[in-house]
């Protein structure tokens, strides 16, 4: 059965993913309850949200700020793109491949 999966987002779609190989189940349920697209959205979200204040608090707490960017853009922009990694990796693995 193909799934119409509106307005859910990257991350939302990830975890569909997740859920189509390693829990077919819950998505049968929630397709039968009509909850299915809403959960999506829900989690991508959240998921949303944990990235934000993720590379918010990386950054603060490793010192990449608007000056460094000012004084070495591409060791800013390396800096940025580590914690992004990082961030979106803590994120699969508490919000999306759970």
């Amino acid at each position: 059965m193909k799934d119409n999966l509106k307005d859910v987002g990257i991350w939302g779609q990830r975890h569909y993913q997740y859920l189509k190989e390693a829990k077919p189940s819950v998505i049968g349920v929630m397709r039968l309850n009509g909850r299915l697209n809403a959960y999506l959205q829900q989690v991508n979200e959240q998921a949303d949200e944990m990235c934000y204040r993720l590379v918010r608090q990386m950054a603060k707490d490793e010192g990449v700020t608007e000056e460094l960017k000012r004084r070495d853009q591409l060791a800013w922009v390396g800096a940025m793109n580590n914690i992004h990694d990082r961030a979106n990796e803590i994120v699969l693995n508490e919000v999306i491949f759970v």
